[in-house]
Formats: structure tokens, C-alpha cells, sequence
């Protein structure tokens, strides 16, 4: 290894430099607030924890991307957070637990061991929210809705939201009396997209015809609001419980377009991730040129049961980076004043009366130039702000 080599970071790993990191900054504190604005109380879970705590309900999935470490102290295995909604899962039923709605927002990073994907990175800034306690329709639509403004907010342009519901699947499975394995067989199936090899799988394990056509159906459910209003009609008499999931999903659309008519929709029903913990709504918001979701969540009700709190729960996070990356939002800069190196106690007193006021002041060192609007200069022993030209 060279002397160079060792000061090269990980795979996956960045770190982030001026001007960017003001960029990415400032990025954060405006969308803290829209959070704020819309009542989610930011948490702040710790880094590091059981992994007991990280890898139960909704965690579970997150194994092979935690980083796993011995505590020294109790001998018990522990974790670095590689996902917040655990712990806010936790938090919702065991350290917080308020009675009623419970909105929690968080901005932090998390740490993966594997990345998600080949676009995504090892440690995400990871922004969220989550709302406990509310099943009904109006929590789906307030939690996409929350999602959309704050890529708005971010400068996020050309957004496409994609929507699906894994409890359509999960009806036809019980209907079918699917075994895991077939399950899981099926969704790897899923994952390819490839409408022939489904439709050999569904001959080969479903043998009433007429769920093997309710099948059918749900391999082709993606496309517009015309192909989701067909299939609810299709699929009511075969299997009612999907056509339930299918006229939630409907509605929750409904009401997104009423909100955000310029919004283009996607129906999904194939795409199942998360599969695992989902319990019905799925989302996801995409742009141009970018393969990953630039945000994305989905409805996991009952997660805070093994915490001793089963609750309803849906939310939604994404890569605080990736946001400021495609977004536009402005950058807070400050007036910028340089001032000389002068032991001067007048001028320390002034240096600070301007940083109260909101301005950056830099202090000369060295003879260095710096960028800057003013210059603090003394005239007739007084020291005054100059405009640099």
C-alpha cells in the first residue's frame, strides 16, 4: 500500500466539502422546518445500539446492510443504524409513546455495509418521517402529500410518484394458500417483470382458473388510473380483498391529484419491496435520469408490536445528499466581512455586535485575501464597515 492509498476512503463512503456541504446544510435546516411546519417532532435516535433493537419488525430485511460490532461492556452484540424507522418504531412504543397521532421527523446518518443499489452510497443522510397511529386513508395521504411538498421545497424538479400496494399480492397469495416458498419464489418472479415466465408460474401453481385469472390480472397491473379502475372491477368477484386494496390505492390517488394536479402518477402493483414488512401502500418518487427513488416509503402497520406497542404506521425517507444533488433550492449566504488582525478592544466588540447580526466575519491572519463584502477599517479611531468594491 502507498502512502497516498492510505488516506483513500472506502467504496461507497464520501465526504463532503465546501461549497457543497453549505449547500447540503442549509438544504437541511429549510427542510427541518417544513417538517416542523406540518407537526412531526424531530427525534434523534443514537448511532449505535442492540442489535436487537435494529434488526426486529420492520429491521429484519436490514441484516446483511448493518454493521455489527461487540459491546465491550455487556459482551451483546450491537449495530450501526443502517435504517431510523426501527428506532422510531421504538420510540413511538416504548421511549415517547404519546397517546393518539404520533409524528416524528429525523435527519442523521445511517450506515450500510452493503449499498442499496450501485447509485447509492454506504452513508446516506438519511430524511424522513414517520406517523404512528392512524390506519385510515387520511394518514397515506398526508404522509405522500408531506413527501411531495418537501421535494417542492428542496427544488426537486419533474418529479414522477409511482404507487402500489403490497396488500394486493398478499390477499391472492392467501387466497391461493401459497406456502413460503412458493411466495418467495413468486416474487423473485416479480422482481424480473417478465409477464410470460409469471404466467407459466401461475399454471403451474394455481389451480382454480379463476384465481389463476385474478392472477393474471395483478402481473399486469401497472400503467395509468384507467388500467387501476378496470382491475378493481375484475378482481372483486375473484378475490374482494385485493379489489379493497386496489380502491384504497384508487382513493389515495384521487386525492393526490386534487391536491397536485401537475403530479404525474405510475401504478405499480408488481413492484413488492419490502415485501417482507409492507403492510399495504407503497410509494415512490423518481426524476429524470436518476434509476434509484429520490424518496420513498410505504404503510408497515403493527412494526411496534415487538416493542410492546402495536400501532399503524406508514412513512417514507430518503438521501438528504441526493435531494440537494437534483434539487435547486436557495443557499442561505451571509454578508461576509473581513476584518484585520488588531488586538483593538473596540474592535473585538464591534467583530462580535456584527456576528450577532447575522453577518460572517472572518479575522485577517497571516496578510491572507479573502472574499468578501466589507472590510472593517478605522477612521478617525473609529471602526467602520467599508463596502468592498
Amino acid at each position: 500500500m502507498t502512502s497516498a492509498d492510505r488516506w483513500l476512503l472506502p467504496d461507497g463512503i464520501e465526504e463532503i466539502l465546501p461549497p457543497q456541504a453549505r449547500q447540503i446544510e442549509s438544504l437541511r435546516r429549510q427542510l427541518l422546518d417544513v417538517l416542523d411546519g406540518w407537526g412531526y417532532d424531530v427525534v434523534m435516535p443514537p448511532a449505535l445500539e442492540y442489535l436487537d433493537s435494529l434488526l426486529t419488525g420492520v429491521g429484519k430485511d436490514l441484516d446483511l446492510r448493518t454493521f455489527k460490532v461487540t459491546d465491550q461492556l455487556s459482551g451483546r452484540l450491537m449495530g450501526l443504524s443502517a435504517d431510523t424507522t426501527p428506532q422510531v418504531a421504538r420510540i413511538d412504543a416504548h421511549s415517547f409513546a404519546p397517546e393518539g397521532v404520533g409524528r416524528f421527523c429525523y435527519c442523521r446518518t445511517v450506515f450500510h455495509a452493503k449499498s442499496s443499489s450501485l447509485l447509492a452510497s454506504r452513508t446516506p443522510t438519511q430524511i424522513g418521517a414517520e406517523l404512528y397511529g392512524e390506519a385510515g386513508i387520511d394518514a397515506d395521504v398526508e404522509i405522500i402529500s408531506l413527501m411531495v411538498d418537501l421535494l417542492k421545497r428542496a427544488g426537486v424538479r419533474q418529479v414522477h410518484l409511482d404507487l402500489g400496494n403490497v396488500a394486493v399480492f398478499r390477499a391472492l397469495a392467501d387466497a391461493a394458500q401459497l406456502t413460503d416458498a412458493q411466495q418467495q419464489s413468486l416474487f423473485a418472479l416479480l422482481r424480473l417483470k417478465c409477464v410470460s415466465d409469471l404466467d407459466q408460474w401461475a399454471r403451474e401453481h394455481i389451480v382454480d382458473p379463476g384465481l389463476a385469472s385474478a392472477f393474471a390480472q395483478a402481473f399486469r397491473l401497472q400503467g395509468d388510473l384507467q388500467a387501476l379502475t378496470s382491475a378493481i372491477a375484475e378482481l372483486s368477484a375473484a378475490v374482494p380483498t385485493a379489489a379493497t386494496a386496489l380502491q384504497h390505492t384508487l382513493d389515495v390517488a384521487q386525492r393526490l391529484m386534487a391536491r397536485f394536479p401537475e403530479l404525474p402518477l405510475y401504478f405499480d402493483f408488481t413492484e413488492l419491496r419490502g415485501y417482507d414488512y409492507h403492510t399495504g401502500l407503497v410509494f415512490a418518487a423518481y426524476v429524470p435520469g436518476y434509476g434509484d427513488a429520490v424518496m420513498q416509503g410505504g404503510r408497515y402497520d403493527e412494526t411496534g408490536a415487538v416493542f410492546g406497542r402495536a400501532r399503524p404506521a406508514t412513512g417514507f425517507s430518503g438521501d438528504l445528499k441526493v435531494l440537494a444533488r437534483f434539487g435547486s433550492a436557495s443557499v442561505t449566504c451571509r454578508e461576509t466581512v473581513l476584518a484585520p488582525n488588531d488586538h483593538d478592544e473596540q474592535l473585538w466588540q464591534h467583530i462580535q455586535t456584527l456576528r450577532e447580526q447575522g453577518k460572517r466575519v472572518l479575522t485577517q491572519l497571516n496578510g491572507d485575501t479573502v472574499a468578501a463584502d466589507y472590510q472593517l477599517q478605522k477612521h478617525d479611531g473609529q471602526w467602520q464597515l467599508v463596502k468592498i468594491n
